[in-house]
């Protein structure tokens, strides 16, 4: 029997993070300390297995809160039951307009995942769960779908189908992976087969400084949290929200610059003025602003991650490393150094 095994990984935003949802740029890379993996093979009906993210008895009700604070009220398995009906529906319309290669054969399968992927930190574990299914769908049914559009489809489980505020650059980086550079902007903005996607190119790992990711140990929040308020200002035309998003592109690119010039100390200040800008505009838990405080307080940058709850940055030597991991932990956080290739 074909047992089939697709990972998708964490990510982090490095530098022009949120713009990625409002024609900015952005630049990411991946994470492969933390992963949700999915496990699909043939089976005699189409069966969704619950994951522990997914599980229904507690031993207290302590612990079915904390779950719900982690997890929310549906878990991981509304992600996989929503990709599969996005691939289907676009398969489907593939065929329909003639396109070869899409017809799905009638073969059922059972489809489990798991994650290690912290929750709630802005780490993108939703999308890491999705990309791992659509492609695990992909290779059972033996349908190419361009590398371009599967970030597209991604995006579309969350946005369409769960009605969850999200941008592509979550999707792009765990579908092209390594680092890279991503433009948003209108003039960038192309489809393919009919369907909208950005321009993304993969730079080479080897030109990024050393960095270090912190997240909180506490429980965090939903990532719409964050972006569904900052949506509805963008959409106002708030003049403040519409200048950062601008501001946020233009430090993408000129962090893009200055790992191809070798600059290193550039792209430290542009990711501090990262976060210094989204404070600006946004309002940020206080525990996770401290934990960019006391990261920079040992010399480091500092920004977040994604939405809030983890932090990513640059650091001079080992020395600085172990008085970051000290600082960090003594607030709670877990530190490490981002694994960004195999």
């Amino acid at each position: 029997m074909q047992i089939i095994r697709k990972s998708g990984y964490a990510r982090a935003g490095l530098v022009g993070n949120p713009s990625d949802g409002y024609g900015g740029k952005t630049i990411s890379v991946l994470i492969r300390n933390f992963y949700a993996r999915v496990i699909l093979y043939e089976w005699e009906n189409i069966e969704l297995i619950l994951s522990q993210e997914d599980r229904s008895q507690f031993s207290s009700i302590d612990q079915l809160v904390r779950d719900v604070d982690l997890h929310g009220y549906y878990g991981g398995i509304r992600l996989v039951k929503a990709t599969i009906k996005t691939f289907y529906e676009f398969c489907r319309s593939q065929t329909e307009q003639g396109h070869p290669g899409f017809a799905l054969h009638d073969r059922t399968f059972s489809i489990r995942y798991e994650s290690t992927i912290p929750r709630q930190v802005g780490l993108a574990g939703s999308s890491a769960i999705i990309v791992a299914t659509l492609q695990a769908l992909m290779e059972f049914y033996h349908v190419s779908i361009p590398i371009e559009i599967q970030p597209t489809l991604a995006l579309r489980v969350e946005t369409e189908e769960l009605g969850i505020a999200a941008g592509l650059q979550d999707r792009v980086i765990q579908v092209y992976r390594g680092l890279v550079f991503m433009d948003f902007g209108k003039d960038a903005m192309h489809r393919v087969s009919g369907h909208e996607c950005g321009r993304y190119e993969r730079m080479d790992p080897s030109l990024l400084p050393p960095l270090y990711i912190a997240y909180t140990t506490e429980v965090g929040e939903p990532t719409e949290a964050f972006h569904t308020p900052l949506r509805a200002l963008y959409a106002q035309g708030n003049p403040e929200v519409v200048s950062a998003m601008r501001d946020f592109a233009s430090y993408a690119q000129d962090a893009k610059d200055a790992l191809l010039a070798g600059h290193p100390e550039t792209v430290a200040r542009l990711m501090d003025q990262n976060f210094d800008k989204r404070a600006s505009i946004c309002r940020l838990r206080p525990d996770h602003v401290r934990m960019v405080q006391v990261a920079r307080s040992t010399g480091a940058s500092a920004k977040f991650t994604g939405s809030g709850g983890a932090i990513i940055g640059t650091y001079r030597d080992e020395t600085m490393y172990r008085r970051l991991c000290q600082e960090l932990a003594a607030i709670g956080c877990c530190v490490f150094k981002p694994i960004v290739v195999e």
